[in-house]
């Protein structure tokens, strides 16, 4: 109330004082003589203006003002309005304002705010910012329209001004004097205006006009200005930021929107680098919820960022030309790198604009995951698809966290996202990468904890690349976390961080050395290490502190206590943990240095060499004090010197006294007799060379042994003699180290050892073997270990000889493969009669094997087989299984059952052939003793490629030639195919997790590959490669070994001539060389990109072999061809296991290219013929037992997967071949399925419930918009199945064991359940349209539920508990069905067609199974029918129900029985 006083008060003042000034001025204006009408105009302006209460001021002054702007307003207005000559004193207003403003000075002040004047001691009557005289004119609604008019036509005079004196631009005021005026009078003509003058202005001035549109129209021009935008945008692209920035202002409707964003995505390629982030950011701020996909999808495509940074190469060569050109080089190269990081700038921002609009719209930031997820070429992927993954990873707006890093996965695992395409964008974008670092530090975590070994490698190159090309703080995190990594103590995650620690250790010491303590750290926690990874780990840190530059040099004495710690320890294991860790500093001392010129020619310092020499002695004498110690060393020091260049002077010490003490310990000159006591009489055999019985040497392996057992038995004090104990468990690991030395020194050549490989062994007479009952406890012990100790020096023999070319030296490799494999056979029998015997270590890095237990005693089977097992042992278990390559301790227990089956079918075929062989004691199985033998090197396979298997080596009469030249024989190659596979298995194969079991396996699975494990993956495939060739012509001299012996018989396998060994010796290898191409080619590294050309390699190998022309083949021609000289084995399949392993390798090489799809066909068809088979081994009684059932299993389910129709499939096999079955005689098959009879129908009837539920679950969903076409043709699917499964579910009449009602119980529930999910909501739609076929289907499916329902009773009343428990479960499921079908009916008005009552309890064969309750219960009858006004015949239905009032509970189950063991 006080200020409106004051206020009305202050304007009477004002008025009077400017009443009378203007009294003044017009008496004294009239003086001078002007034009009259210019005087009367001026004198209205000015009149006007001051009786308003506005003074003008002339020169630099502003105008001032003594009122408030609304007063002034409504002021004007008044006097405008009252005057008697409105409307015509407006136009004379208006003049007297042009003439006004024609000199620039006085335009300037009009635009510029008004002071306001202060009266007397009283400033608050006005406020203290008024706008400018035309803004507060413009807010006359009268005079707007002709002084906008004024305004616009002032432009152009000013426009090419630029800014004037105090930096202002007239055109820019003027502009901004039209923007937020409360209305409007005219919007359309100024918008008309407002183009008209963007069309002729320069381009500030348009920039400008454009920016303010937003701001100077209202709503209702917006559409219409947009689309004049939308077509200026076109023309002229220096505009496209001020036009974005108005279109993102405008309110527009969602067409225009559409079409305007999509003018702009067309211009994106042309946008300027620096206006990219706003064009980005426009289109994603206006993306509606349907677009959104299309939209990203195409910002993706269109969005180049490769083009907007150049890559580091070309920005230096760029500056370099300018350095060239001008003088001043480094101010180019600064304008190059202000350039690249303007550039990296803009990348920024558009980042930004893109996260911004992810994070506040989830519809973008599912668009961004569908649209990189959609593309499936990994050249396709873009540097942008990274970026967003990590821009989704560091916002997690709405959950895109889970979904990049899901997202990534897939990609990675796909092989779509590279490893190429993460380097470029580190290496080009590194400065917008940094911001994302904590994401890419979380994503790499995430894929390096992966279980899936194809994700982890690319979390590796997560790591190196943010260590390489971010700050240091950046680097300390990655060390950081990758040590956590290692410390986790999980397999494969320990594996890929040491290795990752030991690359950055190669490539970058310097940074590396800063972060030697943090690495350290993991010395705390080795307890969880394997060997294999203590030794990278003791590489890694020796390397860093014993390095050339010894940039560690920091943790020197650290290494040397914890060494030192170690060695001194009394338990073995860090004893173990003491000598690798010794031997790997000795290998990083003593490497040998590059020439540089200050030193003289590159040796090492004698400082050096003198701590490698007492290092060396300080090993060797703490190892001294036992024998696995000392061999674990002397395998150390073998494994360095293969695996890394000494200087010769380290080279020289270690080798000195290797071959002096060797002879010492081991090898003794033959004399006439041998002096001493032993245990078993000693004699000298297995003599390669000419027959020197007197000057040769031996090795002195017998009296060694009984030597040590000796001295173990001595008390402790009476053994700690002189001079040095001799164990024969060094020998071996000895003799490695000594040829190793031999190699190095004299570059592969073994002269100086050679008489090792052919010189003869102090052993016992082998016949021993034979009267085992009669040797004590002991001395079957000693004879055991003597067994072990020449197997494993012939083992280390052929290691060290095997890539030997003169024929005299493969000669005597081949004999020693077959004295190999001569003593397994004698091995098993041996352990067969020593039970509870624990063989010597010969793998010396893992746990001692005091931890391992063998099963109780090693299966000895107690029936007498009588197969004469000389060359049995390695075929053994390949013929039956590969699965038992890789087979614990723990399984063998649960194996000896179909052992034993199959024990009990072998023994009748060997009493009728056999009966004059004399019977020997059958073999332990030596799956279980593997790591009590030493480690044979990928080399040995080598020897496949000497003798191949040829016919007349097969061949009975002809033995004497194989004495004449030593071929590989069966028995040897199997012995060398098993040792391939175990070794393939184990590098190729990946595990499907790494994690630690809680109860950790009791045998370490890598035991016995400690020199596989220091190979990657990659050479032993291409290594693999390299013998394909070979493996091809051993698997065809199988082939025609097999049918050879077809032919002579007549085409049956079990003719008169069958050697019974033999063939099962060829079966094995047969298996094995297909098991081994298998598993090359499932290899997951094939997947790879950098693996492409050794997968055409060896795909081009198999493709060769049909001696078909190869020129440059693509990889769909070679699969194909491959494929099809496979497919030309399956004639000869000596029984099931190969064939499905045949059908396995014919399934994966169709999976490594083309379509797989097209060889479906083919392989289904393979799968029935092998089914359609009669298979009987070679003593002609057919092939059965657990295995076979297993293989069978497989081939069925192989056979239904790629089958066209399952349906059918099923129905033939349940239609015609069981009916067969049924009919046939008790041990015959069915004549169109030889594989089913009796002993293999639950095989067949599982894998035909298990694929028709699978079948079902696969027909399409009704829909409601379907044709009346598509429905009967889905009701056409559905009735085949309901038969099906009506046939099926009937058999269980027939065929009424336990595991049949399993079965049928259980996947009857599942069919059921998913009948009601999918097939009744088909029926509801098509129940009017096809009565007839739904009332048909319906009828039969109750037929098979009502005999479900009699299988629940059957359970019940014999109350057994494994049927039991799918019992209620069931009875749900079948009472939902009623009800479902009475939904169904209500749903089409024929409710009053259903009724329901009781259905008797009935057993399998429909005998009704009677109880206190039952007598009075009636039968339920259901009934539908059509609905009345269709006036067809009724259909009377009884439908199967148990009312619940109603239940027996005299034969009820508990409820909490039901379990459900659905696969």
């Amino acid at each position: 109330m006080l200020r409106k006083k004051r206020r009305s008060t202050a304007d009477k003042v004002e008025a009077a004082t400017t009443s009378t000034k203007a009294k003044k001025s017009r008496s004294t204006g009239r003086q001078p003589k002007e034009p009259a009408p210019e005087e009367t105009n001026e004198s209205v302006f000015g009149i006007f203006l001051r009786e308003a209460g506005v003074t003008l001021k002339q020169g630099g002054t502003s105008n001032e003002i003594a009122v408030d702007q609304v007063v002034f307003q409504k002021r004007i207005k008044k006097q405008l309005q009252k005057s008697p000559r409105y409307p015509g004193i407006v136009q004379e207003f208006t003049a007297g304002l042009e003439s006004h403003i024609e000199e620039p000075e006085r335009f300037r002040n009009c635009l510029l705010p008004c002071v306001p004047r202060l009266s007397d001691g009283d400033s608050s009557c006005v406020s203290s910012f008024q706008e400018s005289l035309l803004r507060m004119l413009l807010g006359i609604e009268i005079m707007q329209t002709p002084i906008i008019n004024t305004l616009i036509e002032k432009i152009p005079e000013f426009m090419l001004d630029g800014a004037g004196d105090g930096g202002l631009s007239i055109p820019h005021i003027i502009i901004n004097q039209l923007k937020w005026l409360d209305r409007v009078v005219d919007s359309k003509e100024l918008a008309v205006k407002l183009m008209e003058l963007v069309s002729v202005a320069p381009v500030e001035v348009q920039r400008d006009i454009i920016t303010s549109l937003p701001e100077i129209l209202d709503d209702t021009q917006h559409n219409d200005i947009a689309r004049e935008l939308n077509s200026l945008l076109q023309e002229n692209t220096q505009l496209t930021v001020p036009i974005l920035d108005a279109l993102s202002s405008l309110n527009l409707s969602t067409s225009l929107l559409t079409e305007v964003r999509g003018a702009v995505m067309a211009t994106l390629a042309a946008v300027q680098l620096e206006d990219l982030p706003l064009v980005v950011k426009f289109i994603l701020h206006s993306v509606s919820a349907s677009d959104a996909y299309e939209v990203v999808s195409s910002l993706r495509k269109k969005l180049e960022l490769e083009q907007c940074v150049l890559p580091p190469v070309l920005q230096a060569s760029q500056s370099r030309m300018k350095s060239k050109g001008s003088a001043a080089s480094s101010s180019s190269t600064a304008a190059g790198r202000r350039s690249s990081s303007s550039s990296q700038d803009s990348v920024a921002l558009v980042l930004d604009g893109i996260k911004s609009a992810v994070r506040f719209q989830k519809r973008i930031s599912e668009a961004w995951l569908k649209a990189i997820e959609s593309v499936d070429e990994a050249e396709d992927h873009k540097v942008i698809d990274v970026l967003v993954l990590f821009i989704l990873h560091s916002t997690n707006a709405n959950q895109s966290r889970r979904g990049a890093e899901r997202l990534v996965k897939l990609k990675v695992r796909g092989g779509l996202i590279q490893e190429a395409l993460l380097q470029r964008t580190f290496r080009d974008y590194a400065q917008v990468m940094r911001g994302y670092f904590p994401s890419i530090l979380a994503l790499a975590q995430g894929l390096l904890r992966s279980p899936d070994p194809c994700v982890v490698p690319f979390g590796g190159h997560m790591y190196r690349h943010s260590f390489a090309a971010f700050d240091s703080y950046c680097q300390q995190e990655v060390v950081g976390s990758l040590v956590t990594h290692v410390c986790s103590g999980v397999g494969g995650e320990v594996d890929m961080a040491l290795e990752l620690l030991c690359g950055l250790v190669t490539e970058k010491p310097s940074e590396m050395s800063l972060y030697a303590v943090f690495v350290k750290g993991i010395l705390d926690y080795m307890d969880n290490l394997t060997p294999q990874q203590i030794r990278r780990l003791f590489h890694l840190l020796s390397t860093l502190a014993f390095g050339q530059q010894q940039q560690g040099s920091l943790i020197q004495d650290d290494m040397h206590i914890v060494i030192r710690k170690q060695l001194s320890s009394t338990v073995p294991k860090y004893k173990r943990i003491g000598i690798i860790g010794a031997v790997m500093i000795i290998g990083s001392m003593g490497a040998a240095r590059p020439k540089v010129k200050e030193s003289q020619n590159g040796l090492l310092p004698q400082e050096t060499l003198r701590q490698v020499a007492a290092l060396l002695e300080l090993v060797k004498s703490s190892s001294e004090s036992s024998a696995e110690a000392a061999a674990l060393y002397y395998d150390e020091l073998a494994n360095l010197i293969l695996s890394s260049i000494l200087d010769p002077q380290v080279q020289e010490k270690i080798g000195k006294t290797v071959l002096d003490d060797f002879q010492d310990d081991f090898v003794v000159d033959l004399g006439p007799d041998i002096l001493g006591s032993f245990p078993l009489t000693p004699h000298v055999i297995y003599n390669l060379d000419d027959e020197e019985s007197q000057g040769g040497i031996a090795i002195n392996l017998l009296p060694l042994l009984a030597t040590e057992l000796q001295n173990k038995g001595e008390q402790k004090s009476q053994t700690q003699k002189a001079h040095k104990r001799v164990s024969p468990l060094c020998l071996s690991p000895f003799f490695r180290l000594l040829r190793l030395c031999e190699e190095k020194q004299h570059q592969g050549d073994l002269e100086e050892i050679d008489a090792l490989l052919g010189c003869p062994l102090i052993l016992t007479d082998m016949d021993v073997v034979d009267k085992m009952e009669s040797l004590s406890k002991a001395e079957r012990e000693f004879l055991c270990t003597l067994l072990f100790h020449t197997i494993n020096w012939f083992r280390e023999v052929v290691n060290a000889f095997c890539r030997q070319k003169e024929t005299e030296m493969k000669m005597k490799v081949m004999t020693r493969l077959q004295n190999i494999t001569y003593l397994q056979t004698l091995l098993e029998r041996a352990l067969a009669g020593t039970p509870g015997y624990l063989p010597p270590v010969a793998n010396f890095d893992g746990e001692s094997p005091e931890g391992v237990i063998l099963s109780p005693a090693p299966p000895v089977k107690t029936k007498k087989d009588g197969r004469a097992k000389k060359r049995k042992a390695p075929g053994k278990n390949s013929s039956e299984s590969s699965s038992q390559l890789e087979e614990t301790e723990a399984d063998k227990t649960q194996q000896e059952q179909p052992e034993k089956e199959k024990e009990k079918e072998k023994e009748k075929e060997k009493e009728k052939e056999k009966e004059k062989e004399k019977e020997v004691r059958p073999g332990v199985s030596l799956v279980s003793y593997r790591q009590f033998f030493r480690e044979l090197d990928m080399e040995v396979l080598s020897v496949l490629q000497c003798g191949l298997l040829s016919r007349s080596l097969l061949d009975s009469e002809l033995h004497t030639k194989v004495q004449q030249e030593v071929l590989l024989g069966p028995a040897e190659l199997v012995f060398l195919l098993e040792d391939m596979l175990r070794k393939l298995e184990f590098s190729l194969t990946a595990a499907p997790a790494k994690r630690t079991p809680f109860f950790k396996a009791k045998t370490d699975k890598s035991v016995g590959f400690s020199h596989l494990q220091q190979r990657s993956s990659k050479d032993i495939a291409s290594y693999c490669v390299q013998l394909l060739p070979t493996l091809c012509s051993h698997l065809e001299n199988c082939h025609n070994h097999f049918q050879t012996m077809l032919s002579e018989n007549n085409g049956v396998v079990d003719g008169p001539a069958t050697d019974v060994q033999e063939h099962q010796l060829m079966s094995a290898g047969y298996q094995l060389l297909l098991q081994i191409l298998n598993t090359t080619f499932s290899w997951s590294g094939f997947s790879q990109p950098g693996q492409r050309s050794l997968l055409k390699k060896a795909l081009g190998v198999l493709a060769e072999r049909l001696k078909e022309e190869s020129a440059e083949l693509t990889l769909e021609q070679l699969v194909k061809h491959s494929f099809k000289y496979l497919m030309n084995f399956c004639s000869t399949m000596p029984n099931l296991s190969t064939a499905l392993t045949l059908s396995q390798l014919l399934s994966t090489v169709s999976e490594r290219g083309g379509d797989p799809a097209a060889h479906r066909e083919k392989t289904a068809s393979l799968a029935k013929r092998f089914l359609g088979q009669s298979w009987v081994t070679a003593s002609g009684e057919k092939e059965r037992g657990i295995k076979f059932n297993e293989a069978l299993h497989t081939v069925l389910k192989m056979y239904m997967a790629h089958v066209d129709d399952v349906l059918k499939a099923v129905e033939e096999i349940a239609g015609e071949g069981i009916p067969e079955l049924i009919k046939a005689a008790k041990d015959e098959s069915s004549a169109s399925w030889p594989t089913l009879n009796r002993q293999t129908f639950l095989v067949y009837y599982k894998v035909m419930m298990t694929e028709l539920e699978k079948a079902i679950r696969k027909i399409p969903a009704c829909k409601v918009s379907d044709s009346s076409e598509a429905q009967s043709e889905k009701l056409l699917i559905w009735n085949l199945a309901v038969r099906d499964f009506h046939i099926l579910v009937n058999l269980g009449k027939v065929f009424d064991s336990r595991p049949v009602l399993i079965v049928c119980l259980k996947y009857g529930r599942l069919f059921l359940e998913s009948f009601l999910r999918l097939g009744m909501p088909l029926l509801d739609n098509s129940f009017k349209r096809h009565m007839e076929d739904v009332q048909s289907l319906l009828k039969t499916f109750q037929l098979s539920t009502r005999q479900l329902h009699h299988m629940c009773g059957y359970s019940k009343m014999n109350q057994d508990t494994s049927l039991t428990n799918h019992v209620p479960a069931l009875k749900k499921s079948l009472e939902l069905f009623v009800y479902r079908v009475k939904a169904m009916l209500t749903l089409n008005n024929c409710q009053e067609a259903f009724w329901i009552g009781n259905l008797k309890n009935r057993n399998l064969k429909g005998e009704e199974i009677l109880s206190q309750r039952s007598h009075g219960s009636e039968d339920e009858d259901e009934e539908e029918q059509s609905p009345p006004q269709e006036q067809s015949e009724d259909e009377a239905q009884e439908m199967d129900s148990e009312e619940s009032t109603k239940v027996h509970r005299t034969e009820d189950v508990d409820q909490d029985d039901i379990t459900d063991d659905s696969d």
